[in-house]
């Protein structure tokens, strides 16, 4: 049944809710004592609406037009709450009167962040429910909740929904503004829906948690200072547990000025991380449990920074296929994967592995000159099984030969993000301690003359080069190999077949 459908039908039973009062099924909070004006606190109201509908054995809560002043919502299974068009649940200011929750005792604060380790301190919350909804074409406003971290250590109200351990949710059609430190947080919620939301917001869109078959799609989330769409695997269950059977499709990141995204102007003017807005589409900052079986497609990135899959505390990163991509004005590495060792979790926890990713028809404009894409292990543990193919990738330009010569980091226990290892020495591609890399019919270019090349291989088994192209400015290489074995290149323009077996160090014109 149709989105339209379905929305027709709880509209004719909420006009005979009208007439008759309260149904069994739809609680209007305005029949529990809310007002809607925006001044009176309405979170009682809304709290009392759906304790009704819970002693009915569930039902839909109705907010109609009207701007709902409230300190904290908390759901219950068996409950769909609706916000209808022109409906605005508002933040309301964060003290003792507005009736918000405090954080509750974690399970586990040792191995995760604050905002990771707590969701009662939310304004739209649950804990071990089943069979809930967001749903409707109005507006969540968070502009009161707490989003820096500089301001209040303790961070009580900082996310705008909030589940935990939850399984069969549904979010749908809803718009988020201002979604404090999370606009959503979902840790160990299992089948989750999240579909056609607009987030416009200056911390994350949307952290999925230890989540197991998760559906995002249709969605647009603008976030100059944070991520757009983050899959995390902390320890805050109090164990490592994988997020797993993801789609993640048709939907778009972006990093304009916080506001600027739902008005309609779409401006830049902010100088978000140093002109480096975020936005983008991540996984790995937290990485206890790992990421497998997730499939990414039919995507838009604008103004934001480009892909990151990373794992850097022991979990496992496999599996994944990422299709049909776009990216413009792309502000840090358009691929960026990643396994490091901070290890923040329990002692004895092996290095993590990333492995089995395959990334297809992409194209990439107008890409900051100073991050290449970047495939990066470490020694002794390789990014192993990397498909690249039919990938157009059009770079600034202007990196310098002493760019091209300096020897990388490797900066194995720092915080994971791209960028970390400096300008890169390679304008294309910069892979290190890797295994089995497959690159075919992949184009790079500059729009500006760069003396770097386009390949830099270091410490890799195994390359598979087919149909490349490399733009190379005058006197400048085209790839460069240090400690390589197995190494193939075929039917790549302006550069002759090759396969060698073992290089300490070489130089392809």
């Amino acid at each position: 049944m149709s989105n339209k459908i379905s929305y027709l039908i709880i509209m004719i039973f909420l006009s005979i809710s009208s007439f008759g009062g309260t149904t069994a099924l739809f609680f209007n909070v305005k029949d529990f004592g809310a007002l809607g004006d925006g001044k009176y606190l309405d979170s009682k109201a809304i709290n009392a609406a759906i304790e009704s509908a819970v002693k009915a054995g569930g039902g839909t809560v109705y907010l109609p037009a009207g701007n709902y002043l409230c300190g904290s919502i908390r759901l219950k299974s068996n409950i769909a709450l609706f916000i209808d068009q022109g409906a605005t649940i508002i933040a309301a200011p964060v003290n003792a009167e507005n009736d918000y929750n405090a954080e509750e005792k974690s399970i586990s604060i040792q191995y995760q962040d604050f905002g990771h380790s707590h969701w009662e301190n939310s304004l739209i919350w649950g804990i071990d429910l089943e069979n809930v909804s967001i749903l409707g074409t109005g507006r969540i406003d968070g502009k009161n909740l707490y989003h820096d971290s500089i301001k209040d250590t303790k961070q009580n109200a900082n996310k705008s929904i909030s589940l935990y351990r939850c399984k069969n949710v549904i979010m749908r059609d809803v718009t988020i503004i201002h979604g404090g430190w999370f606009a959503i947080l979902a840790t160990g919620v299992d089948n989750l829906t999240i579909d056609n939301l607009k987030i416009d917001t200056n911390r994350d869109g949307m952290d999925i948690d230890c989540c197991r078959n998760v559906h995002v799609s249709n969605c647009s989330v603008n976030s100059p200072y944070d991520d757009g769409i983050c899959l995390k695997s902390t320890f805050g269950l109090g164990f490592a547990r994988a997020t797993e059977n993801v789609t993640i499709s048709n939907c778009s990141v972006s990093g304009y000025d916080e506001g600027t995204f739902l008005d309609g102007t779409y401006q830049r003017l902010t100088h978000a991380y140093n002109n480096h807005p975020m936005g983008r589409i991540k996984f790995g900052t937290e990485s206890n449990g790992g990421f497998k079986n997730i499939t990414i497609t039919n995507c838009v990135f604008d103004f934001c920074r480009g892909f990151a899959l990373e794992t850097v505390d022991g979990g496992l990163l496999e599996d994944v296929t990422i299709s049909n991509i776009t990216m413009r004005d792309v502000l840090s590495d358009p691929i960026f994967l990643r396994i490091g060792s901070r290890m923040r979790g329990p002692e004895g926890v092996p290095v993590g592995k990333l492995r089995r990713v395959k990334i297809s028809n992409m194209v990439v404009y107008n890409a900051d000159p100073s991050y290449s894409c970047t495939i990066a292990g470490l020694p002794g543990h390789p990014v192993e099984d990397i498909c690249l193919s039919n990938i157009r990738i059009y770079y600034k330009g202007g990196g310098t030969r002493e760019q091209a010569e300096r020897e990388v980091p490797e900066n194995e226990k720092n915080y994971p993000e791209p960028g970390m290892f400096g300008v890169s020495p390679a304008y294309g591609l910069f892979v290190r301690h890797a295994k089995d890399i497959k690159i075919s019919d992949v184009e790079f270019s500059v729009l500006e003359p760069d003396m770097r090349p386009g390949y830099h291989f270091d410490d890799v088994n195994g390359i598979d080069l087919r149909n490349v192209t490399i733009q190379r400015t005058t006197n400048s290489n085209a790839i460069v190999l240090k400690n390589v074995s197995d190494f193939n290149i075929l039917q790549s323009k302006g550069i002759e077949d090759l396969k060698l077996d073992i290089v300490k160090e070489k130089v392809i014109k």
